[in-house]
């Protein structure tokens, strides 16, 4: 223990940055656990779907969509998900995962939909995940 205090006292630089880090990553770990939002690769989401019938929501622009999305999925642009609650109203009872391009965008639409009550989830890495584990995509 003695050796403990000389080692802070003699880097007490060291030491600070060390406790500054170490709570920055608790508040990180914190807020994680707090929204509740759930990133999921797409194995998992693979599982969701085949096993309890989860819904897709691809969130990217009609165009994108159209380029190529997950086998099932619907569309519902990010802009309008709050406004589409009656055609998500019949899949309460479902888990939801939110896709979007590269996993950035789907987090807030999550959380909106959580405070809705709804089970939603996000694709980790987007539609780009999906792409990168080369599984099946649909093109209109």
């Amino acid at each position: 223990m003695e050796q403990f205090i000389e080692f802070v006292s003699n880097h007490w630089i060291l030491s600070s940055a060390w406790v500054v880090v170490c709570a920055l990553l608790l508040m990180a770990h914190i807020k994680h656990l707090t929204n509740g939002v759930r990133s999921l690769v797409p194995q998992e989401v693979t599982h969701l779907i085949n096993r309890e019938d989860a819904l897709v929501v691809d969130i990217r622009p009609i165009a994108d969509f159209n380029k190529g999305h997950i086998v099932g999925s619907v569309n519902i642009p990010q802009s309008k998900v709050t406004s589409s609650s009656k055609e998500l109203e019949k899949h309460k009872s479902k888990p939801i995962i939110i896709v979007c391009a590269n996993g950035m965008q789907a987090g807030s639409v999550c959380e909106q939909l959580k405070k809705a009550d709804y089970t939603a989830h996000k694709l980790s890495g987007g539609f780009q995940s999906w792409l990168g584990e080369n599984l099946p995509v649909v093109k209109k």
